[in-house]
Order: structure tokens, then C-alpha cells, then sequence
């Protein structure tokens, strides 16, 4: 298995609901079939898709796929981009979990749950600058 990861799927209670909650963040959809919707990201892609649905593909109870035990991050490059995304967030129906503060490690984080308890941390890491393009590596990009 290669050190990657390609498309991370969110379970989501209501397709539409969700999809607007990502649009409203900014993001764009790519064309897919009916009954799911997926934004391509750097790298990777993340999809939702109904939760029930999601069961079935596992061959699981729907009451398995709980959600909240995983964080999925968004670095961004300054303070300021934590402070307007998490305000952003909240604007489109997020759960403000974590308002915008300092960490030990010297970071500026935030953390929200979408309207189905996806729970994001929106970070600005100084020791793991992002590339370019937005790239994320954890100690950064440009060092010798």
C-alpha cells in the first residue's frame, strides 16, 4: 500500500444538506453520478455520500459508522485565513467546537463539526509551512 490517501468519504444523514455546507465553504463539485458528491482537493478528494449507503457498501448497521472519533485538518497559511474560515463555517451551519486560540506547539487552531458531526480542525502551523499550491507535509516544504 502506498503512503497516501485518495478519497476520504463522508457518511452524511442529508446529501443536499451537506453538499450545500461545502459549497458554502467555497468549494466546488465535480460531476458524478446521482447520489453522490465529490470536490477534488490537492491530492486527494473527499466525497459524501448518504450514511445508509455507506453502510450497505461496508455490510454494517447504519449504527456503526458513527462519527466524531477522527478529525480531518485544513492548514491554511495565517492566523487571520483560522479566524475567517471558522467564521465562514459557522455562517454556512457549523458547531463552533473550538473557538480560534494558541496551542503549546505554537500553532493557532480552531476547531468545527458540519451539520453531520464531521469534525474539522482548521490550523496555522509556522513550523510546517504550506507550498505553493496549498500543499501540507508535516515539517514543510523548502527545507534543506
Amino acid at each position: 500500500m502506498e503512503q497516501r490517501v485518495s478519497l476520504v468519504t463522508l457518511g452524511v444523514a442529508d446529501l443536499g444538506r451537506a453538499a450545500a455546507f461545502y459549497t458554502d465553504l467555497g468549494w466546488e463539485k465535480v460531476e458524478t453520478p446521482d447520489g453522490i458528491v465529490v470536490f477534488d482537493l490537492i491530492g486527494q478528494s473527499i466525497g459524501l455520500y448518504p450514511l445508509e449507503n455507506l453502510a450497505e457498501d461496508m455490510g454494517v448497521p447504519v449504527e456503526r459508522l458513527g462519527t466524531g472519533g477522527a478529525t480531518l485538518a485544513h492548514n491554511v497559511r495565517s492566523r487571520e485565513e483560522v479566524d475567517g474560515l471558522v467564521e465562514a463555517a459557522k455562517s454556512a451551519g457549523a458547531e463552533i467546537l473550538r473557538a480560534p486560540s494558541e496551542v503549546f506547539w505554537g500553532g493557532y487552531i480552531a476547531y468545527f463539526a458540519d451539520p453531520d458531526g464531521h469534525i474539522w480542525e482548521i490550523a496555522h502551523n509556522p513550523l510546517s509551512p504550506l507550498a505553493e499550491d496549498g500543499a501540507f507535509r508535516w515539517e514543510g516544504f523548502g527545507k534543506s
